[in-house]
């Protein structure tokens, strides 16, 4: 049994080692994302947009990634949380998305395997991101989005990295420069 004075007088000590182990899992989550965003495979996922008002009406594009919808074919039972693998393209097919081959089961990949994670969340399979934020003068400009462009890291969690076209090339809209929004409002002037 603990001695309660000892534990009275360290209450402060171990809130203390308590707010320092939750900094230390945070800046671990932080530094794991950095590194799959620097070394993680690109990939690419075809999707669609879910809803096309969100475009007009919003500063975000709700997505349906085609990865989700055949992991959610592919069995009745699928495990809440998971890993799916899928394949990359070839360097002959290099302008295609990857592909879903099945649920994880342990097996070893292929050489053009690599594996991605998966949740299950109200009966529908969610892969990454469900949603695109952007600036709200932008819309037009993602409602060309055909894939997303993805880093994955070797343990399967994938972060988003932006959209692409249907030629894959990633959509960077312009966005006028402080000096430009400066400029504008001064010829406007009397």
């Amino acid at each position: 049994m603990f001695d309660q004075a000892i534990v009275k007088n360290n209450r402060g000590g171990l809130i203390l080692i308590g707010l320092m182990l939750i900094l230390a899992a945070i800046n671990q989550a932080i530094w794991h994302k950095e590194e799959t965003l620097k070394y993680g495979r690109s990939i690419s996922l075809a999707m669609e947009p879910v809803d096309p008002r969100s475009l007009m009406q919003s500063n975000y594009i709700a997505l349906d990634w085609q990865l989700s919808r055949d992991i959610q074919a592919s069995s009745a039972s699928i495990p809440a949380t998971g890993k799916a693998v899928i394949a990359l393209p070839s360097d002959e097919a290099a302008n295609l998305p990857a592909t879903f081959v099945r649920i994880d089961d342990g097996k070893p990949l292929a050489k053009n395997q690599i594996l991605i994670e998966y949740r299950v969340r109200k009966g529908h399979v969610k892969v990454v991101a469900d949603a695109y934020s952007f600036q709200g003068s932008q819309g037009a400009a993602f409602a060309a989005a055909r894939y997303g462009q993805f880093r994955v890291a070797p343990d399967g969690q994938a972060l988003l990295v932006g959209l692409q076209d249907e030629k894959r090339v990633l959509i960077r809209p312009s966005t006028p420069t402080l000096a430009q929004t400066s400029t504008k409002t001064a010829k406007k002037s009397p």
